[in-house]
């Protein structure tokens, strides 16, 4: 059994902003490996940190020279200003146990049969701004739960697409791609209406 890089939603009112993208890993300093750049294979570079679990596999597991299936929190502040946090690295042959049926596949392949393929990402929060001459939505995340919030758990991402202005706050789930340096909305779901205080 292959593990998805993107778990299955456990709550229908999870936030979550988490994607895999296909690419280099170049640290701007070898010796300070945790910042850097990925770049795919069409020469887009993004600006990236490696949070400190991944930190530990690139270390011990990762040939800088090579890509890899990165899995990564995106952030940005405008629609064309994307960068990553690296939570992890997908391999299924040298970093999980595989079994034998599958070895002959390629990753992509594998991805596909989870239902995912490169610049995936999947978008979970509430919709606060509609811009509709622009085409961008603005989607709040939480990043930890209620009881502990400060408001430095909560970030914003900026997405190009068109959702009604009528859904304004109201928890969404989106699917979205990455293009170039802009996350584009390929589908949502509207959760449930959040209650405001």
């Amino acid at each position: 059994m292959i593990k998805n890089p993107i778990q299955e939603v456990t709550n229908k009112l999870q936030y979550r902003a988490i994607g895999i993208v296909k690419g280099i890993y170049k640290p701007i300093n070898i010796d300070q490996l945790n910042r850097g750049t990925i770049s795919d294979k069409e020469g887009i570079i993004i600006e990236t940190v490696i949070l400190g679990k991944a930190l530990a596999l690139i270390k011990k597991y990762i040939n800088l020279e090579r890509d890899y299936f990165w899995i990564v929190y995106p952030r940005n502040k405008n629609i064309n200003n994307l960068h990553f946090q690296v939570a992890g690295i997908w391999d299924p042959y040298q970093l999980n146990q595989v079994d034998k049926n599958n070895s002959e596949k390629d990753t992509n392949e594998l991805l596909e049969e989870l239902n995912l393929n490169n610049n995936y990402f999947s978008i979970r929060g509430i919709l606060v701004y509609v811009n509709t001459q622009k085409k961008e939505i603005v989607i709040k995340i939480c990043s930890s739960p209620p009881s502990k919030r400060s408001k430095y758990s909560n970030f914003k991402i900026i997405i190009e697409g068109e959702i009604s202005l009528q859904y304004l706050n109201n928890f969404v789930s989106l699917n979205v791609i990455r293009d170039g340096n802009t996350l584009r909305m390929v589908k949502y779901e509207i959760i449930e209406k959040i209650k405001t205080k």
